[in-house]
C-alpha cells in the first residue's frame, strides 16, 4: 500500500496496416509467416525476471548463487505446469508432486499405479509408486482433524506429507498422538508420528511498530493490495482485527475498517482503506526495494518462498506442506501451509511470495529468525474466493470477480480456478492445471503453463 499518491502507467498501442498496390505483376504465393510460440510458464508467471529482492534472499537464506537462485526460479514455474498436466492425467491414481534439488531441477510425482511410470516420465518428471493416493490421504487426515477436541494443544499440527506418501502428526508425546489417532479411528500404517515440544503461537504483537495498527494496540502487517469494485484494500491474517475494527498505517495516519476476519476456522480478513491509500502490486523487499506481484498460481511442494513482516523484514525457505491444520491457544486453522520460513510476533498478516506469484499471508509459527523456526501461511487464493477480492497485480486487474459458480463453465478474469477445473472460452474447452486468480492477461489459449486445451 503507498499513502496519499499512487503512480501512473501506460501503454502504447501500435496499430499496423497494409498497402494494397494495383497494375503489378502476380507474385508467387507466400507462406504466411508461422504463429508466435506460446509463452514458456517462466515468462508467464514472471519467472524468468525475479526481482534484485528476491534473488539476494535466495541467495542468502538458501546458500545459493545467483545462476542458481534463476534456475530454480525457472524450474519451479516449469514444474508446476507439468506436475498439474500429470495430475489431471493420472485422476484417482495422483498421490503427489514435489521439486528438489539446489535449483529445483528434479520433479517427482507419485502415484498408486505403476502403469503410469511411462507417462508420468514422459511428462518430464521422476515417478514414484506408493501406495496411498492423495485422497485417500487427505481423507485421514480429515478424520483426525474431526477427532480433535478442545484446543488439542498436545497435537498442535497435521498435515499430509506426499513425500512420505503419509499423514504426519506433531505432537507434544507419542501417548498424545497415540490417543488422537485411535479416536479418529485411523490406520496407523498412514500415520508418522512426529515428537516436539514447539507449539505454534499465531504472531500478533501488542507492543507497538510500524507496519499498520488496529484499534490503536495491537500491530500486524499487510499482505497484498485488492480491490473490490471500487474499493481498494489489503489482505492480512484473521486474528489481526474483526470486522468493524479500526486500522491506521504505518504512519500512524486512519487507514480504513476490517471489512470481513475469520479466526479460528480459517486465518484469513481484509481491510478497506480510505481515499488517502493507494493500492500497488508491490510487496515490500529487502533494503526497502518493491518486489512486483503478477498473480497467484500456487507454487509446488519443495518450491523456494519469501516472506515480508514488519518486525524482521525480507527472509526467505522453502514450502514443506500444504493443507495443514494447525492448533493455536485460540483454536485449530485448517487449509494452511507449512514453511521453513521464519517469522516473529508483529509479523503476521504479512506476505509470502514464490517469485512474482502471491502464495498467502502470515498465520503463525513457532521458533523465531534467530535460531530459525516453522512458519504457517494462510493461502491467498481462498482468501480472495471466500470475500470477492481481485488481487493487485503488476497486470493492472481492478474490479470484483465473476460469481464463484462451481469449476465448470466460462472463463473470466478475477475468478479462482483450482486444478482440474474446466471452462469454454470462445468455443473451446480448457483444463486448469496451477490453481490461480485468472488475471486479464492469462485468457486459457495465450497461457498454456495454466490451461490444457481439451
Amino acid at each position: 500500500m503507498v499513502h496519499r499518491h499512487a503512480g501512473a502507467g501506460c501503454a502504447a498501442l501500435t496499430v499496423l496496416g497494409a498497402l494494397a498496390l494495383t497494375g503489378l505483376p502476380a507474385a508467387a504465393a507466400v507462406e504466411p509467416p508461422a504463429p508466435a510460440p506460446a509463452p514458456s510458464a517462466a515468462e508467464t508467471l514472471g519467472a524468468n525476471k525475479p526481482s534484485s529482492a528476491v534473488l539476494h534472499a535466495l541467495m542468502r537464506d538458501l546458500r545459493l548463487t545467483d545462476t542458481q537462485a534463476r534456475k530454480r526460479l525457472v524450474n519451479e514455474a516449469e514444474a508446476g505446469t507439468r506436475a498439474g498436466r500429470l495430475q489431471n492425467a493420472l485422476g484417482k491414481h495422483f498421490a503427489g508432486a514435489w521439486v528438489g534439488g539446489a535449483t529445483s531441477a528434479d520433479l517427482t510425482v507419485a502415484t498408486t499405479d505403476a502403469a503410469n511410470v511411462p507417462a508420468i516420465k514422459a511428462g518430464g518428471a521422476k515417478a514414484v509408486v506408493v501406495r496411498n493416493g492423495l485422497a485417500d490421504l487427505k481423507a485421514a487426515k480429515a478424520k483426525l482433524d474431526g477427532a480433535v477436541t478442545g484446543k488439542a494443544l498436545d497435537t498442535p499440527v497435521r498435515y499430509v506429507d506426499v513425500r512420505t506418501n503419509r499423514v504426519t502428526v506433531q505432537a507434544t508425546s507419542r501417548a498424545a498422538a497415540d490417543r488422537l489417532i485411535a479416536a479418529a479411528r485411523v490406520d496407523r500404517g498412514l500415520v508418522t508420528v512426529r515428537v516436539s515440544a514447539e507449539r505454534p503461537r499465531a504472531l500478533h504483537d501488542i507492543r507497538g511498530g510500524d507496519a499498520y495498527y488496529i484499534d490503536g494496540t495491537a500491530r500486524c502487517s499487510v499482505g497484498f493490495a485488492v480491490t473490490k469494485g471500487d474499493q481498494q484494500g489489503f489482505a492480512t491474517a484473521g486474528h489481526c482485527g474483526q470486522a468493524g475494527a479500526k486500522t491506521a498505517g504505518f504512519n500512524k495516519v486512519d487507514q480504513g475498517t476490517f471489512q470481513a476476519a475469520v479466526f479460528p476456522g480459517q486465518d484469513m480478513s481484509w481491510v478497506g482503506v480510505n481515499s488517502d491509500w493507494t493500492a500497488t502490486p508491490h510487496v515490500k523487499g529487502e533494503g526497502d526495494k518493491n518486489v512486483q506481484t503478477a498473480g497467484s498460481a500456487q507454487a509446488l511442494s519443495g518450491a523456494a518462498i519469501c516472506r515480508s513482516g514488519s518486525t524482521t523484514g525480507w527472509h526467505c525457505g522453502t514450502i514443506e506442506q500444504h493443507d495443514t491444520s494447525v492448533d493455536y491457544n485460540e483454536g485449530t486453522v485448517d487449509g494452511v501451509t507449512r514453511t521453513t520460513v521464519c517469522a516473529e510476533p508483529g509479523d503476521s498478516g504479512g506476505s509470502y511470495v514464490s517469485g512474482t506469484q502471491a502464495q498467502g499471508v502470515t498465520s503463525g509459527g513457532s521458533g523465531d529468525c534467530e535460531s530459525g523456526g516453522t512458519t504457517f501461511y494462510q493461502p491467498i487464493n481462498p482468501l480472495l474466493s471466500a470475500y470477492g477480492l481481485t488481487l493487485k497485480t503488476s497486470t493492472g486487474e481492478s474490479g470484483t470477480p465473476a460469481p464463484q459458480d462451481g469449476q465448470t463453465g466460462g472463463w473470466a478474469a478475477s475468478r479462482v480456478y483450482e486444478v482440474g477445473a474446466r471452462v469454454t472460452l470462445d468455443g473451446v474447452s480448457y483444463r486448469c492445471v496451477q490453481a490461480h486468480q485468472a488475471q486479464g492477461a492469462w485468457r486459457p489459449a495465450l497461457t498454456p503453463a495454466l490451461w490444457q486445451r481439451v
